[in-house]
């Protein structure tokens, strides 16, 4: 073993490369990791981290026992030109832990030779597979396909970190070497790779979040009244299973146990430190824990990223000193946290109350309505098995909770109360993970508040903030709720119920008027109330009254009581004709209330729990104790719309979880390169807010990735226009080119159907009159027939990508009639976004019309997801009217607008997903 003392400290480097590149991720042991491309001032750690690499590390990595770097060596492996060549270090506590390279063939720009070294003491703790997963991804923005490792044969580890990392290895051996070709493609097989080691590294971070050994309340008061008086007794409170400790230097004691006066002075290891200072002391309180060790930081303190200014300044101060010392941060400005597992009883919050023990998990981005969600909670019976309140969501987002739930055995429902995102791709593929075995409810707050964004196209001016934020919730499969209430109410149902195979109810009740009102709030909610069978009516009829009916609702009238609601329930409950079952209760007097509550529980209790049991209670008193059920739960709601609407919730995430997860799919057919060469081209010289491109420009690159567009071309003359008008043989259009005609048909800039010189010449004098600054005339074929849809994207700034399909043509504004999706597409998404829109039935045919080519529809949006992915430049699109032809006969783009900016560096990460980054 190598004996040099690792003494290089890295600290930040020059502006080199975009900040964004630099980012922190998660070890398997729950320590951090920040991954930046290296720069020329990492020399002297570089050659450190040479001089310390044991002999067979050394030996693997160079097939020699190499113990420093020449000069000529640390000028070629620090100064990279971040194209051909590249190389990305792993840093922990300021040491190099980790470099990862490629270098592009000369004479293969697609192909790129590969090299991974991790420091000897910190092997083993997934670096490797990061630095893997980092540089492949940053590979396939700049163009290369393939890498080529060279590794000895007896190198089992690196082979296992590429194996591990799910890529599809093809390798030759040869005089003891491998020589080992992956494919850079993110394959499932990748993705699913990168989920598993970022769902394992996240929730082993966030362990001794909820799971601490030791608790210090850095803040803990004497006074009862304040917050760290009140965090402090709900932790002693709630008999916390470890030793808590108060950190006051103003008092020696409180609740009878001895304070220290700083986190360093307590013996002994600290898992958990909650934070109740001013805001101005929180970072020095941040830098003594990182010294102390401690594993975790709950930041209760306020004034920070909120507030703004100085504010968001001190909130990167200690973001940075909980990223450097590895630890996992909640906060600042939060309430807190809380496991009601026995075996840590952790009540971390300074609210009043501690819900009662259940599978039901909670964040809140809000602290105030965090004190009142765990109010409600409480006030309906709803089990939590751990609460945050994530407050500014410095550190731990609500990814990382997801993740952290996605394995947790004692959650099977996840609430979220949002204000923002943080990275909504991530989320997107997290929680349409999640999703397929746990349900996740979610209240996003501010429907209104962007409002429609102005846009200088069709499918700007249609989406909004919250078009993004449906467009998400719909492709995850995240149940959306407007209101808390919602949320509780389908939270009761969904943490009590099997999920419904279908969409038939029954209805139970002992009056007409709340069977109208059940059957009239399940009708509207798109669930069926079917006629029972001459079967099971007669079934009924055997024990109800003679007056009642038994059609469905099932109205017992009035005089039913506890024998006849317990027959009926258990006749329903058994009978394959209904998927759920809601049972409505109003007393017509005091009399024989607990006996009929009794029956109706008794008989959930009885059935299989294979169907879905709701029952409603309409009486002003309150649920009468007797419906209550320890091992037959079942959510009571006091009015049956409530009802309705919770089992449509769930009844729509039961059908989404049963739907194909779609695949990534990139059409045959597109030419990257020739695209690449005309939007190169297109944008030199263009000012940093973009433009739109030229006719010819758009045309090209429409063409290269596959899409199909008329016959066109551009003149600046009536001669010319005539002259090519003559070529198409045919019938042409006339469109103006011009900065102010947004909508060329708005303003008559737009001639259809012209045919021989004088109308081409009519034309012509038409459009370039209709506005004040024509650069030019578009002729185009002139398209006959087909069905008009719109197809476009938009850059969201938070979201990145949308896009948008509908019903196509001058009305789509006044229409509406559209589906987002977030990019990138599935081919599921794209056929969905086509059955979304209510007047896609006019491409099934609808009233005897003709039939329009939708598998061509749905390629069309997949090509357009490819060239989103492929052209990070292209920020706003319209392709309005693609002509759908009949089925086989493809689509047409009749007309097209592409906006674009210039970018600096090919690799965007805000753009794109990388697990395990935080």
């Amino acid at each position: 073993m190598a004996t040099t003392t690792v003494s290089t400290t890295i600290t930040d480097p020059p502006e080199r490369y975009p900040a964004e590149w630099e980012q922190d991720a998660v070890l398997k042991d729950g320590g951090t990791i920040r991954i930046r491309p290296i720069v020329p001032e990492d020399s002297d750690a570089l050659q450190e981290f040479v001089q310390n690499m044991s002999t067979q590390s050394s030996y693997f990595r160079f097939f020699r026992v190499k113990r420093e770097l020449d000069a000529d060596e640390l000028k070629t492996f620090t100064q990279v030109d971040y194209k051909a060549d590249m190389a990305f270090i792993g840093i922990v506590d300021g040491e190099l832990v980790g470099v990862g390279r490629y270098n592009a063939l000369e004479d293969d720009p697609s192909t790129a030779e590969i090299a991974f070294t991790v420091r000897d003491s910190f092997q083993g703790m997934g670096i490797g597979t990061l630095l893997v997963f980092r540089i492949s991804a940053y590979a396939r923005a700049l163009g290369i396909e393939r890498f080529r490792a060279f590794l000895l044969a007896d190198n089992h580890a690196m082979m296992r970190v590429f194996r591990n990392a799910g890529f599809a290895l093809n390798r030759e051996i040869d005089e003891g070497v491998y020589t080992v070709e992956i494919p850079t493609e993110e394959s499932d097989s990748v993705l699913a790779a990168e989920g598993k080691a970022e769902q394992i590294s996240t929730a082993a971070s966030l362990m001794p979040l909820f799971y601490p050994h030791s608790i210090a309340v850095i803040g803990a008061s004497r006074n009862r009244a304040s917050i760290g008086g009140r965090l402090f007794n709900n932790i002693l409170n709630a008999d916390f299973m470890g030793p808590l400790y108060p950190v006051n230097p103003r008092t020696s004691v409180v609740r009878s146990i001895p304070t220290f006066a700083s986190v360093k002075d307590i013996p002994g290891p600290i898992d958990l430190a909650f934070i109740v200072v001013p805001s101005q002391h929180v970072a020095d309180v941040v830098r003594e824990c990182a010294e102390k060790g401690v594993r975790s930081l709950v930041v209760i303190s306020a004034g920070f990223s909120e507030v703004g200014g100085s504010g968001a300044e001190a909130e990167a101060e200690i973001l940075d000193i909980v990223r450097t010392a590895g630890m996992r941060m909640v906060g600042p400005n939060c309430m807190g946290l809380l496991n009601t597992d026995p075996v840590v009883n952790l009540d971390g919050q300074f609210g009043p109350i501690m819900p009662p023990r259940g599978n039901v998990a909670m964040l809140s981005q809000s602290g105030a309505l965090g004190l009142a969600i765990l109010d409600y909670a409480t006030e309906l019976g709803i089990g939590i098995s751990t609460f945050v309140s994530v407050g500014n969501k410095a550190d731990v987002s609500g990814n990382d909770l997801l993740l952290y739930w996605e394995e947790d055995p004692n959650t099977d429902v996840v609430l979220l109360y949002l204000e923002s995102f943080g990275n909504p791709r991530r989320f997107s593929r997290i929680a349409r993970r999640i999703g397929m075995k746990k349900p996740i409810v979610v209240v996003k707050s501010g429907r209104t508040a962007a409002g429609a964004r102005a846009a200088s196209s069709h499918t700007g001016s249609l989406a909004s903030l919250d078009t993004a934020v449906d467009a998400l919730f719909d492709q995850a499969g995240v149940i959306r709720v407007d209101t808390l209430e919602e949320l509780f109410n389908v939270a009761s149902l969904l943490s009590s119920q099997p999920l419904p195979r279908g969409r038939n109810v029954g209805v139970i009740t002992n009056a007409g008027g709340p069977a109208i009102l059940a059957v009239d709030a399940l009708e509207s909610q798109g669930l069926h109330v079917p006629h029972l069978s001459d079967e099971l009516q007669k079934q009924l009829r055997e024990f109800l009254s003679a007056d009642a009916a038994v059609f469905n609702p099932i109205d017992m009238i009035a005089a039913a009581g506890p024998e006849e609601y317990k027959k009926t329930i258990q006749a329903l409950l058994a009978s394959d004709e209904i998927d759920a079952l809601i049972t409505v209760f109003i007393p017509a007097s005091d009399v024989g209330v607990p006996e009929t509550a009794t029956a109706i529980r008794e008989a959930a209790e009885e059935s299989s729990g294979e169907k879905v049991f709701l029952s409603v209670y309409m009486n002003s008193s309150g649920v009468p104790t007797e419906l209550s059920s320890a091992t037959a739960q079942f959510p009571v709601f006091p009015f049956p719309e409530r009802a309705a609407m919770a089992l449509r919730k769930a009844v729509e995430y039961a059908e989404w979880r049963e739907k194909p997860a779609g695949t990534f799919v990139r059409p045959e057919g597109i030419d990257k390169t020739e695209a690449r060469r005309i939007l190169d081209a297109a944008c030199e010289g263009l000012p940093p807010d973009g433009e739109w491109l030229a006719p010819e420009a758009v045309d090209g690159i429409l063409t290269a990735y596959g899409l199909p567009v008329p016959r066109t071309g551009v003149v600046h003359s009536l001669e010319e226009a005539r002259a090519f008008a003559e070529s198409i043989s045919g019938p042409v259009v006339l469109k103006v080119i011009s900065p102010s005609a947004v909508h060329k048909s708005d303003v008559g800039g737009v001639a259809l159907d012209v045919n021989g010189p004088e109308e081409v010449k009519a034309a012509y004098e038409q459009v370039t009159s209709a506005v004040p600054d024509p650069e030019g005339v578009l002729v185009q074929e002139f398209v006959v027939g087909g069905h008009e849809v719109l197809i476009g994207m938009v850059e969201d700034p938070n979201f990145g990508p949308l896009v948008v399909f509908g019903l196509g043509g001058v009305f789509v504004e006044l229409i509406g009639d559209v589906a987002f999706r977030i990019h990138p597409l599935t081919d599921h998404d794209a056929a969905e976004m086509i059955a979304d829109v209510k007047s896609a039935r006019l491409l099934e045919g609808y009233r005897g019309g003709d039939k329009g080519d939708i598998d061509a529809v749905i390629d069309a949006l997949l090509r357009v997801s490819a060239m989103i992915e492929d052209l990070p430049e292209v920020f706003e699109m319209d392709l309005n009217p693609v002509k759908v032809g009949t089925p086989g006969s493809g689509v047409r783009i009749v007309d097209a607008r592409i906006k674009v900016r210039p970018i600096e560096h090919s690799w965007i990460p805000s753009r794109t997903d990388l697990p395990s980054m935080l």
